[in-house]
């Protein structure tokens, strides 16, 4: 194929004006040929919260997610098909989305090259300036996770079937509980993921469900809560992840706390139950 000029710019954040520290976190290529319009931003912000760590990366997140949705409109207005011409380039149509200031978010002097597949380099352009140094995604394990090495006890247990969804209601608050079996009360099994990036997100889960053993205090009904807990894989995170547990282990209605290494203990209990209760498994 033939290859076609293009021009491309940087979408830099600028932690710090004075500073003058920057990361690429986005890349706008134009390639008037084709009439190719496009961009792709940045979506883990890991390296970004490492090399900025009071950065707001909500925020930012949010910015680069109204900047590509603008792009992608102006790449498709009627009135832009007029504007594509050899005139113009990739820093012309940046600087109608954000304009030249001192901002946080500011474009790089502009590049070019020739491509057969402006698509393609795009791509490329984005792995080589913006996210080549990223570290790998590590997949975080969410509460299904922790339920289904539970449920797999259970199965060995012939009694996985005896659970079904339970909502237990009060005056202030009502929870939907999954996993729910009642043997003259209700016993209700949640499975809670600390297998998460912060130390905040950890503590916000815990006070989380503190919070609904307190709004269900005066519950309609008599249940017995249990937390199914996955530590993190991050390291880091543990000693906030013991502040997690002790937390729980202190909510009202006596929460009966189960880590994952006492999941076979607990399906043993509960294998024992059904068998005095005399229903079938």
């Amino acid at each position: 194929m033939k290859r076609e000029p293009y021009t491309y710019t940087l979408l830099r954040y600028r932690h710090d004006p004075v500073a003058g520290e920057q990361i690429n976190v986005g890349v706008a290529i134009y390639a008037p040929r084709s009439g190719f319009l496009g961009a792709l931003f940045r979506k883990a912000y890991g390296r970004i919260t490492k090399v900025f760590p009071d950065v707001n990366g909500s925020l930012l997140r949010q910015d680069l997610g109204q900047i590509e949705r603008a792009f992608e409109k102006l790449s498709k207005r009627k009135e832009t098909n007029d504007l594509l011409s050899d005139q113009c380039t990739a820093l012309t149509f940046a600087h109608k989305i954000i304009g030249v200031d001192d901002s946080s978010l500011i474009w790089s002097t502009l590049g070019s090259g020739l491509t057969n597949d402006p698509a393609k380099t795009l791509e490329d352009l984005h792995h080589r300036f913006v996210s080549q140094y990223d570290e790998p995604h590590q997949q975080r394990r969410g509460d299904a996770d922790i339920w289904r090495p539970f449920r797999d006890y259970l199965l060995e247990r012939k009694i996985a079937d005896i659970f079904q969804v339970k909502t237990i209601r009060s005056p202030r608050n009502e929870v939907e509980f999954q996993h729910a079996w009642k043997n003259g009360k209700w016993h209700c099994i949640q499975p809670l993921s600390f297998d998460l990036t912060t130390e905040d997100g950890i503590q916000e889960k815990a006070a989380k469900w503190v919070g609904h053993m307190v709004g269900l205090l005066k519950a309609d009904e008599e249940f017995k809560p249990y937390f199914l807990i996955g530590r993190p894989s991050d390291e880091s995170m543990l000693p906030a992840y013991q502040r997690a547990l002790d937390f729980l282990s202190e909510a009202p209605l006596a929460p009966e706390i189960v880590q994952e290494s006492e999941m076979d203990r607990l399906a043993d209990t509960l294998a024992d139950k059904v068998k005095a209760s005399g229903v079938e498994p």
